[in-house]
């Protein structure tokens, strides 16, 4: 098993230990996560995603959705069946599963839809309006002197002399 080693990051990086620690958690979420359901993640436009699961078997009521913080979570839980049904082959996985989904900042859910033993799940990063590039405009003409205590002192020194 190989393990991320992000001791650098922390040395020459200030402010990403977030982005380290998120690192961290996938990778070791990666190692610890089963292969049931398989799933597939689609960029279906330029800020929208779907994720698709295969849950063949399962009926609407036997799945869950919950989305906490940054972190969507899909459970699938049979019911119990009382028949005493007996099969020559088994291949179709009749079991219990949970499935959790890292999400970036802004990612939100939009809907979910259960088709032909598919769920989909609709996902779309809203960026804030604050967090939007926004072009600054440039006015002609003389700038008004900077006050000394929005300045560094070194800065200061030479917009006096």
């Amino acid at each position: 098993m190989r393990t991320l080693d992000l001791t650098p990051l922390y040395r020459s990086a200030i402010g990403f230990d977030r982005v380290a620690n998120l690192l961290n958690a996938v990778h070791s979420n990666e190692q610890n996560q089963p292969a049931f359901p398989p799933y597939d993640i689609e960029l279906t436009g330029e800020d929208s995603y779907r994720i698709t699961m295969a849950v063949a078997g399962f009926e609407q009521s036997e799945l869950n959705i919950q989305l906490e913080q940054n972190r969507l979570t899909v459970n699938g839980e049979k019911s119990a069946v009382n028949s005493k049904r007996q099969f020559l082959h088994q291949g179709i996985a009749a079991r219990n599963f949970e499935r959790r989904f890292q999400l970036a900042d802004h990612v939100r859910v939009t809907g979910a839809k259960l088709a032909n033993g598919l769920l989909h799940i609709e996902l779309l990063r809203e960026i804030p309006e604050a967090m939007k590039p926004r072009a600054i405009e440039i006015s002609a003409g003389d700038v008004p002197p900077a006050t000394h205590d929005t300045l560094s002192p070194q800065v200061a020194d030479k917009c006096v002399a």
